[in-house]
């Protein structure tokens, strides 16, 4: 399972033209599953990106995790598992099917407790990127 987690000020998704979500300052996860990803590394990226500490302390360093203050939006991404290794186009076989991947992702969010998309829909995903702060978190080295 990985995660691509961008600090932002406000974010938002849209599916089909209409606003579906919306978040303040927080944290727009990018989430993409795997084959053979389980329950056990759904849980262990949801404490991990829980705890990460990428938002400024009182004194303007990043020190402080997400808390109870900022918002989460979470997208489904299955193309992080896009692999162009060989040639030029994304090959998509380390990606989980839907059947597979939608639980794990649905748990991700219950956990975070965070807003999300529409799970294998065409989104367009707006954001205020704030730092820039942007990082690849993975399951297996999520602890």
């Amino acid at each position: 399972m990985r995660a691509l987690v961008q600090r932002v000020s406000s974010a938002s998704v849209d599916v089909d033209g209409e606003l579906f979500a919306r978040i303040g300052p927080g944290m727009v996860v990018l989430l993409g599953v795997a084959v053979g990803d389980t329950r056990d590394e759904a849980e262990r990226i949801a404490r991990k990106l829980r705890a990460l500490r990428i938002f400024d302390d009182d004194e303007g360093r990043m020190n402080e995790p997400l808390g109870d203050g900022r918002e989460v939006l979470c997208i489904s991404q299955f193309t992080l598992y896009g692999d162009v290794r060989k040639g030029n186009r994304p090959a998509w076989s380390r990606a989980a099917p839907g059947d597979h991947a939608k639980p794990l992702y649905e748990l991700v969010c219950d956990l975070l407790g965070a807003e999300r998309g529409v799970f294998g829909a065409a989104m367009s995903v707006d954001l205020v990127n704030e730092g820039p702060v942007t990082l690849l978190v993975e399951a297996d080295a999520a602890g």
